[in-house]
């Protein structure tokens, strides 16, 4: 009997040693941590910190709607790993749980934004439009202001263009084509509009 035991232990052992990991970190489906979300909402190379280890991640943290740019948070999540991804989907990704802190941010240190970005389906597409007299990099959640005349005439151009591009399509079907590889913004937290603004100092085209 000792011995069946002692074979059914062995076999548990193996099984578990043996279960599937995912992602940068091999963390099990289920498995719970803690992450470090920067302040750096929608930034190039904003990326999950793992703690303790301060370990970077390329992960995509769902159901963090309470996310507000110029903060920083540990917040507390879940390795899910469905059987059957969706399609088009990731294939494993973090489920938020909640927050265990929130820091506002107090520094001023430059960080970079993509204004072109690539969507799956879709392809490229320009991440700005205007309302109201205000550009929007990202709807109802953040707008940009521009630290120079220089920096606001490159942002209505960039509008202007990508306003072109949707009417054409819209009126004649013709598919967007933009004339720009890829651009990118210098930006700052604006301190006239903290976590609703980001203040452009600078734009770098990529034809």
């Amino acid at each position: 009997m000792k011995h069946i035991y002692l074979l059914f232990a062995i076999l548990v052992l193996a099984a578990c040693s043996k279960e599937e990991v995912h992602g940068p970190w091999n963390l099990k489906n289920g498995q719970e941590v803690e992450v470090l979300v920067s302040h750096r909402y929608g930034a190039i190379g904003d990326q999950l910190l793992l703690l303790p280890r301060n370990e970077p991640g390329s992960m995509h943290l769902s159901g963090f709607t309470e996310r507000e740019p110029g903060y920083n948070y540990r917040v507390k999540a879940r390795m899910v790993a469905p059987e059957v991804p969706a399609m088009d989907g990731p294939a494993y990704h973090l489920e938020f749980i909640g927050v265990v802190s929130e820091e506002k941010y107090e520094g001023n240190e430059p960080f970079e934004i993509a204004l072109i970005q690539s969507h799956v389906p879709g392809g490229p597409v320009i991440m700005l439009r205007k309302q109201d007299g205000h550009y929007h990099f990202i709807p109802e959640r953040l707008t940009l202001t521009h630290a120079n005349e220089e920096v606001g005439s490159q942002l209505e151009e960039i509008w202007q263009h990508n306003n072109e591009l949707l009417e054409n399509y819209q009126t004649h079907g013709t598919p967007p084509v933009i004339k720009w590889r890829a651009i990118k913004a210098t930006v700052t937290h604006d301190p006239e509009n903290f976590g609703k603004s980001y203040l452009v100092s600078h734009i770098e085209f990529t034809e």
